[in-house]
């Protein structure tokens, strides 16, 4: 049975990369060995009216292209407009809020990448759209509406992955080097534990490396220390739990590995600027 665009429901896309209105492509989960883009989804709303999604932290990039004003980001009190003309870039692993008023002409694909920006990147990532990548989003846009039960196929799919190629190939974006393989897989060992306790000298074992040489390799290639990526990635996944889970903040703090309330308040305040309840209270939709 065919599930036209017009009775779906835009669930948003918070841990899963799939918002119910776009097309569909891998799932999330890619390897971060195998260095290449693995698409998400692309999608595209003539005139999309609902964008309100609260507490946005996922693993995954974003790219929105608007071609019309309405909608807009919110990075820790900055508000930053999705506006003609620019393509926004969010890397992966950023706490944010989707606020507007359609409707709006709305372009997005959702995606991994095994590369991570190099230097002091303050997200949102604002660039001027070439006439490349506009020929690419005018062909996407005219396919997808062709598209009306939102079907897969390659022509999109290899369509959107050249937009990706073209876009982040850009001169104005540098990258730091690929990860070692290594480390990808301490990172997947780390996503998988995060309700246990994880010292610092048993990921540098993990990783074949001392202590100290770990730390170094470590923040160069993830521009942070091992112990602040850890506790960023408890936070993330505190903040579904909190948004689309009904547990208390007591169990959510066991379940994220923090050992009690009062040290995961001063964590998670620490990383989203608040505390969990307030957070919590502010955003919640369930």
């Amino acid at each position: 049975m065919s599930d036209p665009i017009n009775v779906r429901v835009n669930r948003g896309a918070y841990d899963r990369p799939f918002s119910g209105v776009g097309i569909e492509f891998d799932p999330l989960g890619v390897s971060p060995r195998h260095p290449e883009i693995s698409l998400h989804e692309t999608g595209f709303l003539e005139a999309g009216t609902r964008w309100d999604f609260p507490g946005v932290f996922s693993p995954f990039w974003r790219f929105y292209y608007n071609a019309s004003r309405g909608h807009r980001v919110v990075f820790n009190g900055r508000v930053v407009e999705l506006v003609p003309g620019i393509i926004t870039l969010i890397p992966p692993h950023c706490l944010f809020h989707c606020q507007g008023e359609g409707p709006v002409s709305a372009f997005w694909m959702a995606f991994s990448f095994t590369r991570r920006l190099g230097g002091d990147v303050v997200p949102p990532v604002l660039l001027e759209a070439r006439e490349t990548e506009m020929c690419l989003i005018r062909d996407l846009r005219e396919l997808i509406l062709s598209d009306q039960d939102l079907r897969p196929n390659e022509v999109i799919h290899q369509n959107s992955v050249a937009l990706l190629l073209v876009t982040l190939s850009r001169p104005e974006l540098v990258w730091q080097a690929a990860i070692p393989k290594n480390l990808c897989r301490l990172l997947d060992h780390i996503e998988n534990q995060l309700d246990t306790k994880l010292s610092m000298r048993e990921l540098a074992r993990r990783a074949g490396m001392s202590p100290a040489s770990f730390n170094r390799t470590f923040k160069s290639h993830l521009g942070t220390s091992p112990a602040r990526y850890v506790s960023e990635m408890r936070v993330r996944e505190a903040a579904r739990l909190m948004l689309q889970s009904e547990g208390t903040i007591d169990e959510i703090a066991e379940k994220t590995g923090f050992p009690n309330r009062a040290y995961f308040s001063r964590v998670f305040k620490q990383i989203t600027g608040g505390a969990p309840a307030t957070f919590r209270r502010t955003h919640q939709t369930i």
